[in-house]
């Protein structure tokens, strides 16, 4: 069987945050530190965002990057660029006080020079487990200040997240499941392990269908075929759309259980892909949407 080609370098825009190592970056002692001023934040990465809000501290906030459109308040703010394209000028002339940044942000270039001006940045680490969101919540609210309200979403975070992980455990036929990126050229680019796709396939309680390697790429029709998915995963709202139509022409998707179902679930890239607070209902959302009424409460 060939080994699948790498199509990261050309689909770098459409990956994104998708593409961050789950390492911790080399900065992460960063992450223990606290703003002397909160007056004038930039979050950058949607998951970062989204914290900032539900610990009710949003009006720090004076910009967000491009992934950062939940909750629907945040498009108010001033946009300054793509998480994994950012200017150092943009960035910085909102005049922030302080940087709160997702690692796998970029590029690198840009990501050094911000480091070494003169306004403070905090770098968060991103691993894509239960233990990985709240270390993201701590971080985070350690940065504002605010650690009583850090430790109450924490703690209510850790219950939902242990919640939805339960409601799986009973079942004892688990879905292979393929998530696939896009089709761009007629190639399926799919999720292998080391991937927050592969992380939430797991969490639902199902199994990842791709084997053998890490990362996002694209698989040959004799990997597709081996991998026999029941079910298809996608994302919306996060790049260009995967069309169902086109899917499911593919003759090696159509060879499988899934394409011969055409069994296709498709769910917002933040709310599936995010790891932040949201993430115990995307858990329950996906495990409903693969098993129905054999997820228990």
């Amino acid at each position: 069987m060939r080994a699948p080609f790498d199509f990261r370098p050309a689909l770098a825009p459409l990956l994104g945050a998708l593409l961050a190592f789950t390492t911790l970056p080399a900065g992460a002692e960063e992450g223990a530190a606290t703003f002397s001023d909160t007056s004038r934040l930039v979050a950058i990465g949607g998951s970062i965002t989204e914290i900032v809000y539900t610990l009710g501290e949003e009006g720090h906030l004076v910009a967000r990057d491009s992934t950062s459109y939940f909750p629907q308040a945040a498009l108010k703010l001033p946009d300054v660029g793509y998480m994994r394209a950012l200017s150092p000028e943009g960035v910085l002339s909102v005049n922030p006080s302080g940087i709160l940044a997702l690692h796998g942000s970029g590029p690198k270039e840009a990501v050094d020079v911000l480091k070494k001006s003169s306004v403070p940045f905090v770098e968060v680490p991103e691993h894509y487990s239960h233990e990985g969101i709240l270390e993201k919540i701590r971080v985070v609210g350690k940065a504002l200040g605010v650690d009583a309200k850090t430790e109450k979403l924490a703690a209510e975070t850790d219950a939902k997240l242990t919640a939805a992980e339960k409601q799986t455990a009973s079942i004892k036929d688990r879905k292979r499941v393929l998530f696939v990126l896009s089709t761009q050229g007629g190639k399926i680019l799919a999720a292998g392990s080391d991937t927050a796709a592969d992380a939430i396939i797991k969490l639902a309680g199902a199994i990842n269908a791709v084997e053998g390697f890490s990362g996002y790429k694209a698989m040959s029709d004799e990997a597709i075929v081996t991998a026999r998915p029941d079910v298809i995963l996608t994302m919306k709202n996060a790049g260009p759309p995967v069309s169902e139509d086109e899917l499911f022409a593919n003759p090696s998707i159509a060879t499988t259980p899934a394409g011969a179902a055409r069994k296709v679930i498709s769910m917002d890239g933040g709310y599936l892909l995010g790891f932040g607070p949201r993430t115990a209902e995307a858990i329950h959302d996906l495990a409903v949407s693969l098993y129905g009424s054999q997820v228990t409460d």
